[in-house]
């Protein structure tokens, strides 16, 4: 590898490890779907860490498992889930940055009940996009190196820098990702499509998350909801539907969903809590919770006001 393209060599890819940058957009049209991170808020800060651009591609590792060395004098951050990461045998923090020289190894233990984690380099990894964008979707062979998850022996490109400032974010402002979760849900025009007790079923029982899980989505079981509808055409899907099949077990469509589907949907989940979704571990238990519109976007224009205001400290 020449000196232009050194960064760091994948010595164990680990169960699914994939390079990221916040997603594929405006690409529907032509039928490729969005990909890009499953836990945007982990991502965001990983990123943000580095004083990177909001797009930089960072590698999303779920369960655990990655090894690397590094062929370069660099700096990574780490957030996400409950994996241990260590240098050099060491454990590293999380939610902060650590400097990593050539030769030193990186690698991540196994999640027990948090499962995406996002590793993040200086001025981030140098892959080339297609269409508009590196992140990796494998069912469309698209982004990534390869369009496929990291395989041992990949080489993952990126700059030599010197100039670094160690920084953190404060435990006050880290995500609590234990436990079981209350989703919000904003109601679409196809709920006219429920009755009044199918919706007070969805919206009053416990449902668990099934062990059918990837990208695409993830499965619930609970309580079977029905609708009025015995077929329909197909439709654009939004990120996060709540997708109700023909055996009433909703389906909550994620980043590598497909781009149209003829399913009824409930709804939508909220964005932000999309990120303690993906988090969680088959058997967690989850209820919704209905908010308006008008609510949602409340919500989100505080939440970037406050991401936007949090100040990151000093780690040395």
């Amino acid at each position: 590898m020449s000196k232009a393209q050194t960064g760091f060599k994948v010595i164990q890819p680990g169960i699914l490890s994939l390079l990221q940058d916040a997603g594929r957009f405006r690409q529907h049209s032509i039928g490729l779907t969005n990909g890009g991170p499953l836990d945007h808020h982990s991502f965001n800060w990983a990123n943000r860490l580095c004083s990177n651009d909001h797009n930089a591609c960072v590698i999303e590792a779920s369960i655990g498992g990655l090894t690397l060395e590094s062929q370069v004098d660099t700096q990574i951050a780490f957030t996400g889930g409950d994996a241990v990461l260590t240098i050099n045998g060491e454990a590293a923090v999380s939610w902060q940055t650590h400097i990593i020289k050539s030769g030193d190894k990186i690698a991540l233990g196994f999640s027990k009940y948090a499962s995406r984690h996002y590793l993040a380099v200086k001025d981030g990894f140098n892959i080339e996009p297609m269409f508009g964008s590196c992140a990796t979707v494998v069912r469309e062979k698209l982004g990534g190196l390869t369009g496929s998850a990291l395989q041992a022996g990949d080489r993952l490109p990126c700059s030599s820098v010197t100039k670094i400032q160690s920084l953190k974010l404060a435990e006050s402002h880290r995500p609590d990702y234990s436990g079981d979760i209350t989703l919000r849900v904003i109601l679409g025009y196809q709920q006219a499509a429920f009755s009044h007790i199918e919706k007070a079923r969805f919206f009053n029982n416990e449902f668990m998350l099934s062990d059918k899980c990837d990208r695409m989505g993830f499965r619930l079981t609970g309580p079977e909801i029905q609708s009025g509808i015995s077929g329909m055409l197909s439709e654009g899907i939004c990120y996060g539907a709540i997708q109700i099949p023909a055996d009433g077990q909703p389906i909550i469509l994620l980043n590598d969903r497909q781009t149209i589907g003829g399913y009824p949907k409930m709804g939508a989940v909220f964005s932000l809590d999309i990120p303690k979704l993906t988090q969680r571990m088959p058997g967690t238990r989850i209820v919704f919770e209905a908010i308006t519109i008008d609510e949602a976007q409340r919500q989100l224009h505080l939440y970037h006001y406050r991401y936007k205001n949090t100040e990151l400290i000093p780690s040395q």
